[in-house]
């Protein structure tokens, strides 16, 4: 047994541990549960998913243990911590802009990828559950303690693993979730959507100076780039947050579809342009159907499916001065590739991080309010993590995947 676990702890995978199964005596925590841990599928998706009993882990001095009762299915494609694959509405894939995928360490080369939904493409915990037990030595923040529902932002130096139960440090990486918002609901906040809203803040003071600044115009227009989880999370944030805005009423937004099924989750609203780039197209082809769709260049891209082809095709839609909004893990790593074009064609690649803690909190309010519409989702029992994993492989999944550990609600 303790072989086994010393092995699986150098894979690459992420971890579940599920329902305690041996009870200690007391005053002690010597407590089981069992660990999965849900590996990169192969060709054949055979043994992707493995399962361990081992400790449920103490209490640590000055923070909290937390008892999971969502998580988001994910799997590591490759060793490399910017490659977390995970599971997203049904409208978009790894290798649907046809480009390569080296951004993301990805091996779309193997059946099991084929087709594999994309929307959330960086590491990070999408945990949602209640505090278990609180450390005595705890500084208790925001009314948090036993039995307070909550979610996790991915702070750093987080494990890169899920578990039934998790400790953290402290209270600071800890945000209160409403009785009204349903803790599926909330698992798919610290990722995608905290991402998703960052970017469309940025986006916003992008906005301000195309309005504001020494070339200022009169409209602009943004464009948001796939239908996956972080595309959708991003046209309703955005939606929602243009309203409140001074310029709503000038601000035109278009969305470049992947697929043709892309097409009823992206026409949202009557005042959203709805463009489809089909690989079946030369590359000018797309890039005058994009700037007829947007009436003209383009101000800002927003884009969540960035490879080097994706993103080669945003810079030419751009009008001088123009921005790409790019995620912060593949933005590293695509930069010194597309910083000198960029340079030359006179626009700019703006990276953007995941976002702060506030912005998460913020968030949590909205979507519990019923402001901002979550994307859909699917729950399945933690127990059927092997028939999700191969689900997902095969595109058989609507919405994000998020895994049952316990039932707190």
């Amino acid at each position: 047994m303790i072989k086994a676990i010393r092995k699986l702890s150098k894979s690459p995978g992420y971890y579940f541990e599920r329902s305690p199964t041996v009870s200690a005596s007391v005053g002690t925590m010597s407590k089981l549960c069992r660990q999965v841990s849900i590996e990169s599928p192969g060709p054949a998706l055979r043994e992707c998913v493995f399962s361990f009993d081992v400790p449920v882990p103490d209490v640590p001095m000055y923070g909290a243990r937390i008892r999971v009762a969502y998580a988001g299915a994910c799997y590591r494609a490759t060793r490399t911590r910017s490659a977390s694959v995970c599971s997203t509405s049904s409208v978009s894939s790894i290798s649907s802009l046809g480009g390569d995928t080296e951004a993301y360490g990805c091996h779309v080369a193997t059946p099991a990828h084929k087709g594999l939904r994309d929307g959330a493409l960086f590491p990070g915990y999408e945990v949602a559950g209640v505090v278990d037990a609180v450390g005595k030595a705890a500084e208790r923040v925001d009314g948090i303690a036993e039995g307070t529902r909550i979610v996790l932002y991915p702070y750093e130096g987080v494990p890169h693993g899920y578990a039934d139960y998790i400790v953290v440090p402290d209270f600071k990486c800890l945000v209160r979730v409403p009785d009204r918002l349903p803790l599926s609901v909330a698992a798919m906040l610290p990722t995608g959507a905290l991402l998703a809203t960052n970017t469309v803040q940025m986006a916003s003071e992008c906005l301000n100076t195309v309005f504001m600044g020494p070339e200022r115009r009169d409209t602009a227009t943004v464009l948001i780039v796939g239908t996956g989880g972080l595309a959708l999370w991003a046209l309703r944030i955005a939606t929602h947050h243009f309203k409140r805005s001074q310029y709503h009423d000038r601000i035109r937004t278009t969305v470049a579809t992947l697929k043709d099924e892309g097409f009823a989750l992206a026409k949202e609203s009557d005042k959203i342009s709805v463009v489809q780039w089909s690989e079946d197209l030369y590359e000018r082809q797309l890039i005058e159907r994009t700037t007829d769709a947007c009436g003209g260049p383009v101000d800002i891209v927003l884009n969540f499916g960035t490879t080097s082809r994706s993103l080669h095709r945003s810079l030419q839609c751009l009008a001088p001065g123009g921005m790409v909004l790019v995620t912060e893990d593949v933005g590293d790593k695509l930069m010194p590739k597309f910083a000198k074009k960029a340079e030359e064609m006179r626009v700019h690649i703006v990276v953007v991080p995941n976002g702060s803690i506030e912005q998460l909190k913020e968030l949590v309010q909205l979507v519990a309010s019923g402001e901002i519409e979550p994307p859909p989702h699917s729950v399945f029992p933690a127990e059927d993590a092997q028939e999700v994993v191969r689900k997902l492989c095969n595109s058989e999944i609507n919405g994000r995947a998020i895994l049952k550990f316990h039932n707190v609600d």
